[in-house]
């Protein structure tokens, strides 16, 4: 594993990485940062989890020219959820650098606060195709300084229909740009892209490893198939464990049905307002709720770290989903759990999975469907909502700061904060979660009074 400290990095990134424990490299970043930090266009296969958003954010703070204030380096994601995931990664890499702005702009929020931060200016920004295009028809956005862009997840973007809004950027953007196209698979809809947006680019593959990855597969009756997940639920206790469904509808009733068992469960699927999406993902991340029932499109893009079990409560039909929903677990060698359970109508579609990874399916038998109480795993925090967010200047230094030295809380009690643009989202141990709630009843952050609710 090479280290970073190999590559010709600014001190200050360095320190940066030396900071978040970051030392060696991953295989996409060993590969792709000595061709990028050179100049070359690139395009990569490599999923969420793999270490790409630090390989590309690094190149783009590496070519930054902080006194310019113009937007030099422009990433394109096809979700809000990797959108925002991006811009907290790059401001975590850049936090030692000196007034590096960081802008995210995407759907589903209102345009008015976004063209009031773009009227200021931002460095890097990073966006949704259709937003971003909306930006550049009202001449709100100006990428003609633009040296580096980034399509990140490009085959997800072409499949939701992203095309049209990607080269409307493009064809805004100088042709002298650098462009890194990140994608999971390589289909000929990408290669096509490659060839009218990059100049003779690099090619470089990470092949998937699922090697740490223990997989079992259940023979179930359809009208078992609650009963069985709620079983193998019960036989792994964990405190992050994600439920595959293939709808919506299946979601809200999983949902229900865990949590009507006495599991912590929340739906994360198409029909939730970006707030609430927001949320969800907040409680799951941060350890507040144990098991996120989701659909693909949801969790797309989606990368929570130290993730126990996957299971698939319905076989996808397409192998490729299946790899995508397995390799959320066992990243960074550690060890991980997918369990999938197969109805009689679903067995042609694991032979595909069969066929097409080329291993064996492992069944497994359940001795009974029995629930042990005792085995249902309470998650340790809880979340707190708060009236305030990135538009007030508030950091996650400024909040923890009031609630151990105002609110005289330990700071051992407080989890993950997470700040977005109008709010702030606090994991606070469940045991002294009243005593968080009573101090935002008169307490300030910043000297600014403060709302808070339990989520």
């Amino acid at each position: 594993m090479k280290k970073f400290s190999s590559l010709p990095l600014k001190k200050v990134l360095l320190d940066s990485l030396a900071s978040m424990e970051f030392t060696s490299m991953t295989l996409v970043q060993e590969q792709t940062l000595p061709l990028v930090l050179a100049g070359k266009d690139v395009i990569a296969q490599a999923k969420t989890g793999s270490g790409k958003t630090v390989a590309f954010g690094l190149a783009l703070l590496s070519k930054l020219n902080v006194k310019q204030f113009a937007t030099q380096a422009l990433v394109i994601c096809p979700t809000r959820e990797l959108a925002d995931q991006v811009s907290n990664e790059i401001r975590r890499l850049a936090r030692l650098m000196s007034n590096v702005k960081v802008l995210t702009l995407c759907g589903g929020v209102p345009i008015g606060p976004q063209i009031g931060s773009l009227e200021h200016g931002a460095h890097i920004v990073v966006g949704t195709p259709g937003r971003l295009a909306d930006h550049l028809q009202r001449q709100t956005l100006d990428l003609k300084q633009l040296n580096i862009l980034v399509l990140d997840e490009a085959d997800r973007m072409l499949e939701m229909g992203f095309e049209d809004d990607i080269h409307r950027i493009l064809d805004a953007s100088p042709t002298s740009r650098q462009t890194l196209l990140f994608s999971a698979t390589y289909p000929d809809s990408i290669m096509t892209m490659s060839k009218k947006i990059q100049n003779s680019p690099l090619m470089i593959s990470i092949k998937e490893q699922h090697n740490e990855i223990e997989q079992y597969f259940y023979e179930v009756e359809n009208h078992q198939r609650d009963q069985v997940l709620a079983k193998i639920i019960n036989l792994n206790p964990c405190e992050s464990t994600i439920v595959f469904c293939n709808t919506k509808a299946a979601c809200q009733d999983v949902e229900s049905y865990l949590n009507e068992l006495g599991y912590s469960a929340i739906a994360l699927h198409g029909d939730l307002e970006q707030r609430e999406r927001e949320q969800v993902l907040f409680q799951f991340a941060n350890k507040s709720c144990t098991i996120l029932v989701a659909t693909d499109v949801a969790a797309r893009g989606l990368d929570i770290k130290e993730l126990d079990v996957v299971i698939n409560y319905q076989v996808t039909p397409d192998p490729q989903v299946y790899v995508h929903r397995v390799g959320r677990t066992g990243r960074a060698g550690a060890k991980g759990v997918a369990l999938t359970l197969v109805a009689t109508s679903e067995v042609v579609r694991v032979n595909a999975i069969e066929n097409e990874l080329n291993f064996e399916l492992n069944w497994k038998l359940l001795p009974n469907l029995t629930i042990d109480p005792t085995n249902i795993v309470i998650p340790k925090m809880q979340t707190l909502c708060l009236t305030i967010g990135r538009k007030n200047k508030v950091r996650p230094g400024d909040v923890l700061g009031a609630l151990t030295k105002d609110a005289n809380l330990e700071s051992k009690y407080i989890g993950k904060i997470n700040i977005t643009e109008f709010y702030t989202y606090i994991a606070i141990d469940r045991t002294i979660i009243k005593q968080a709630l009573s101090y935002f009843q008169h307490g300030k952050i910043k000297s600014k009074p403060v709302r808070a609710r339990k989520l």
